[in-house]
C-alpha cells in the first residue's frame, strides 16, 4: 500500500468540482456524456474509497508497523475493504502498461466480492473494458488519461485533506447534476432538481426517528435531502433511508452516492417497485411502512404493468387500476399504501394532468379525496424539470389530517428565468413553505378549499378553479390619451419644420 507524497493542505468545494469536471475533458468529444458518466462517477468513488483506505493503513502501520498480522486484520475490519492489487493507486501505478480496461473491471469486480452485501453488483452494469472507448489502443490512451485526472494532488481524498464527507458528496452531486443536464429526455429518470429535493424535504419535515422512503429513488438525492433536514433539525443520524430504483446503473449510482455521503445506513433495492416491490417485511408478504415516503417518478410512464396489477399481491390498486398507458396512479397507489397508519406523510411530483384526468383516474382520484389522505396541491413552474419543459404539481398527502380541507397553492409564476432551465429561489422556496404551514388563502397565490368545494368541481384538481390568478388590465384614461397623441402630433410638426430649415440651407429645398 503506497504511502502518500501529495500536499496535505485543505481543499474548497470549488476546487473539488472544477477538478471533477476537468477529468471529464478526457471523454468530451469522444463518446456521449449519457454514457461516460459512469465512468467518471466510479472512478471518482474508487478514488474516495482508495484514498479513505490508503489513509487508515498508513496510520495503523504508524501505530503497529511491527505487527503486520495485526495490521492485516484491523485493515479486514474497516468500512470498505480493499484487495490486493485492487485499489486506485494500483491501478494508477500500472497506467502505462496494456490493460488498463480489463485491470479496472476485474479490481471492481474484487472490491464487490470483499465487501459482501454492502457492495453487492453495484459495479456490475459498469465496464471500462468496453468498444464505446475506441479499439484497445485508443481505449488504453483514455483510461491512462482518466487515471491520471484522478491521481492529480487537487484530488487527494484523504480525510485529513478533504476534511468530511460532504465535499466529495457534493462533488458527486455537482457531476450528476451536470450529466442530467447533458442528458437529454433520459435525465430526468435519474436526477431531482436540488430546490426541487429541498422543497419536498421542507414541506414533509422528517424528524428524528423517521423512516424514510423513495421508490423511484433515481441516484438517491431525494432521500438524502430528508436525511440532511434531520441533520441539520437535529444533530443526530437517527434515521432509516430506504428506495428502490428499476434501472441498474442508476441503482448504482444511488449506492455510491450514499456512500459518498456517510449515509450507510441505506436500504436501496434494485428492481421495479410497481411489477416487483421488494421493500417488504421479514415474510416478504406485506409492504412495509414509513414515515415519509417521497418521489419524483416517471411522468406517465406507459409501460407500467398494467397488465398484472388487478391482481396485485398487495392490493395495492384497490381504489383502481391506473390506465394501462400512464402509470402516474400506479405510483401514486403505492406510495399511499406504504405510509404508516398515524405518522404516514408523501409528497410525490406529478404532471399536471394527475389533477384533472377523467376515466379511471377520476374515479382513484375522488376516492383520495373522499378518505381524506390529500392534503395539498403545489402547481410549479415550467422547465424545472431536467429532460422535460413541462410545469408540474407536487401533490402533499397525509394519513392523520388535521382538518378536512385541501390547500392549492399557485406557484407556476415566481421562479428565476434560466436559458433551458428554470429555478426556484430560495425567496420562491420560502413562499411556498410559509403558505404551507400558515394554511391560509393568499390572494392570488393559495386558496384554503374545503370538500364541498372540490366535489362540486367534480374532484377535478385544476389549480386555476382554485386560485385566481387572473389580473385586471389597469383601465385607460382616453382623455390622457388624447392630450398625450395632440402633444406628440405638436412636437412631430415643430420637428419637421426644423428638418426643412435645414434641408434649404443646404440647397434641398423647393
Amino acid at each position: 500500500m503506497p504511502s502518500s507524497q501529495v500536499n496535505q493542505s485543505q481543499v474548497n468545494q470549488d476546487d473539488i468540482n472544477k477538478a471533477v469536471w476537468n477529468a471529464c475533458d478526457t471523454f468530451r468529444g469522444v463518446i456521449s456524456a449519457d454514457t461516460y458518466k459512469d465512468f467518471i462517477l466510479t472512478m471518482l468513488f474508487l478514488k474516495y474509497i482508495s484514498d479513505l483506505y490508503r489513509d487508515e493503513y498508513n496510520q495503523l502501520v504508524a501505530e503497529h508497523g511491527d505487527h503486520p498480522e495485526l495490521i492485516t486484520a484491523m485493515m479486514g475490519t474497516q468500512r470498505f475493504v480493499l484487495p490486493e492489487g485492487a485499489s486506485f493507486w494500483d491501478l494508477y501505478e500500472q497506467r502505462h502498461q496494456p490493460g488498463n480496461g480489463q485491470r479496472i473491471d476485474q479490481a471492481l469486480h474484487a472490491i464487490e466480492e470483499a465487501n459482501g452485501a454492502k457492495l453487492t453488483n453495484v459495479f456490475q452494469d459498469i465496464s471500462f473494458n468496453t468498444d464505446k472507448l475506441g479499439q484497445e489502443k485508443q481505449k488504453n490512451e483514455l483510461l491512462r488519461h482518466l487515471l491520471e485526472d484522478f491521481g492529480k494532488d487537487i484530488l487527494n481524498l484523504s480525510a485529513e485533506r478533504v476534511g468530511s464527507l460532504d465535499v466529495i458528496g457534493n462533488a458527486y452531486e455537482y457531476l450528476i447534476k451536470y450529466f442530467a443536464a447533458e442528458g437529454g429526455a433520459s435525465a430526468g429518470e435519474f436526477y431531482t432538481p436540488p430546490e426541487v429535493s429541498d422543497l419536498l424535504a421542507t414541506l414533509l419535515a422528517p424528524v428524528k426517528g423517521d423512516s424514510i422512503c423513495d421508490p423511484a429513488c433515481g441516484s438517491g438525492s431525494l432521500l438524502m435531502k430528508c436525511g440532511a433536514k434531520i441533520r441539520s433539525n437535529s444533530g443526530t443520524k437517527e434515521y432509516a433511508l430506504f428506495g428502490q430504483e428499476a434501472i441498474g446503473s442508476t441503482w448504482a449510482l444511488a449506492k455510491m452516492n450514499m456512500f459518498l455521503h456517510g449515509e450507510d445506513n441505506h436500504r436501496i433495492e434494485w428492481g421495479d417497485t410497481i411489477r416487483n416491490p421488494l421493500l417488504l417485511d421479514t415474510d416478504g408478504k406485506r409492504l412495509l411502512h414509513f414515515d415519509v415516503v417521497t418521489a419524483n417518478p416517471p411522468f406517465s410512464l406507459k409501460k407500467w404493468g398494467y397488465d398484472d396489477a388487478a391482481d396485485d399481491p398487495y392490493n395495492r390498486f384497490h381504489r383502481g387500476v391506473p390506465p394501462k398507458t400512464k402509470g402516474d396512479y400506479a405510483f401514486i397507489s403505492h406510495m399511499i399504501e406504504t405510509m404508516k397508519p398515524d405518522t404516514g406523510r408523501m409528497g410525490v411530483v406529478v404532471p399536471h394532468g394527475v389533477l384533472f384526468r377523467g376515466s379511471s383516474e377520476g374515479k382513484i382520484r375522488q376516492q383520495l379525496i373522499e378518505e381524506n389522505l390529500l392534503d395539498t396541491v403545489i402547481g410549479l413552474p415550467e422547465k424545472l424539470f431536467f429532460g422535460t419543459g413541462i410545469p408540474a404539481a407536487i401533490l402533499i398527502f397525509k394519513k392523520n389530517k388535521a382538518d378536512d380541507k385541501v390547500l392549492f397553492i399557485d406557484a407556476s409564476n415566481e421562479y428565476k428565468s434560466g436559458k433551458n432551465q428554470n429555478q426556484l429561489t430560495a425567496e420562491n422556496i420560502a413562499k411556498i413553505v410559509e403558505t404551507y404551514q400558515a394554511r391560509a388563502s393568499v390572494d392570488k397565490y393559495a386558496y384554503l378549499a374545503t370538500l364541498e368545494e372540490i366535489k362540486e368541481n367534480n374532484f377535478n384538481l385544476n389549480i386555476p378553479r382554485y386560485v385566481d390568478t387572473f389580473e385586471e388590465e389597469e383601465e385607460i384614461d382616453l382623455e390622457a390619451v388624447r392630450t398625450e397623441r395632440l402633444a406628440l402630433k405638436a412636437e412631430l410638426a415643430a420637428l419637421e419644420a426644423e428638418m426643412d430649415g435645414y434641408l434649404k440651407e443646404l440647397g434641398y429645398g423647393a
